[in-house]
């Protein structure tokens, strides 16, 4: 047995605008939308968003929580509390993506103008979509 690809699956608020963050400021491109599902590709990127939009816990008495619980599973506080890592080729890369995400204004607010030095051996770039989902750009030889 082997086991060959992780594709991380992000909560979004909206999958329609998220796809909008995504392509015009992540440089992916969507291989398919229904819905509240969407599939991006970049190169041999793949990630899947998933439309998070249940505000119903919002409105449950406060007397009722224990037989009321939160369990739909696609609540609204769940977008934005994910993260991934995509892997480049090579450190030049790296730094190209770091350039490109400095122009789209995704980077996250830590960075520092230059990809992070890691104690692990990596160096990594890190952004945010529109709901706060952390997209680690990385390169580990």
């Amino acid at each position: 047995m082997a086991l060959t690809q992780v594709i991380p699956a992000l909560p979004v608020t909206s999958v329609a605008s998220a796809i909008a963050c995504w392509t015009q400021r992540l440089g992916f491109s969507v291989a398919h939308q229904d819905g509240g599902f969407a599939v991006l590709i970049r190169d041999e990127a793949v990630v899947h968003l998933w439309q998070s939009d249940d505000d119903g816990w919002r409105v449950r008495p406060s007397d009722d929580l224990a037989t009321s619980p939160v369990v739909s599973g696609a609540e609204t506080f769940l977008a934005g509390t994910a993260s991934c890592r995509i892997r480049c080729t090579s450190s030049s890369d790296l730094d190209a993506i770091h350039a490109e995400l400095s122009a789209s204004d995704v980077l996250h607010p830590t960075d520092t103008g230059a990809p992070a030095e890691t104690p692990y051996g990596a160096r990594e770039v890190n952004a945010l979509d529109e709901d706060g989902n952390c997209i680690t750009f990385f390169f580990w030889e």
